[in-house]
């Protein structure tokens, strides 16, 4: 993913100019600064869902993204693999099977339940379950370990550095350390302070 002068504006308001990065296989790129710096409007523009007002993104086809924020898109009257399957069928299903996505996150045993009745971690933890069944190769991740405990980052850190092991690019807006194995081709982009 090659990304070059990308300029975002939210009104009048500049968030970020003249962005230029480069990842390849196996990246990492945190995202760091304060609230309303534009980290999410930047993975935003980078899934394209946000129009950037100048630079450009290659390498970065829909089909090969994984957007995750805060916004999980789960139904509540659905179950935790009623919600992956919904998922499944949405992304391709060239990803682990259900069972095993949730058996990953450490929520098989949940498979029945509505999704309604889990507690934020559990919810976060079933989010991050859409990631292994659709395989894609670039996740972009919005504060992916909100609501998660320990041992739930924990998780997360071995998600991503399987993922990377795979060749897969991350990139994560966070304000929290990731527990990664390996830091080698983790980089960090702070963005300015917020006007």
């Amino acid at each position: 993913m090659s990304v070059s002068g990308l300029t975002v504006r939210r009104g009048e308001r500049l968030l970020f100019a003249d962005l230029t990065f480069e990842l390849t296989p196996g990246g990492v790129l945190l995202l760091r600064g304060p609230n309303g710096v534009g980290k999410s409007t930047l993975l935003l523009a980078l899934a394209g869902i946000v129009r950037p007002d100048g630079g450009t993104i290659a390498g970065a086809e829909r089909t090969q993204l994984h957007l995750l924020n805060y916004q999980s898109g789960l139904k509540g009257r659905l179950t935790v693999s009623e919600n992956l399957k919904f998922w499944q069928a949405m992304n391709g299903a060239s990803g682990m099977t259900v069972e095993a996505a949730l058996d990953a996150v450490g929520i098989g045993g949940l498979a029945v339940l509505e999704a309604g009745y889990l507690s934020s971690g559990q919810l976060r933890r079933l989010a991050l379950a859409r990631l292994l069944v659709s395989a894609r190769p670039i996740w972009l991740l919005d504060e992916p370990s909100a609501a998660l405990d320990a041992d739930g980052e924990a998780l997360l850190g071995g998600l991503i550095d399987a993922h990377r092991q795979r060749g897969g690019i991350t990139v994560v807006a966070t304000h929290h350390d990731l527990p990664l194995a390996d830091k080698a081709g983790v980089e960090t982009l702070i963005l300015g302070g917020a006007a």
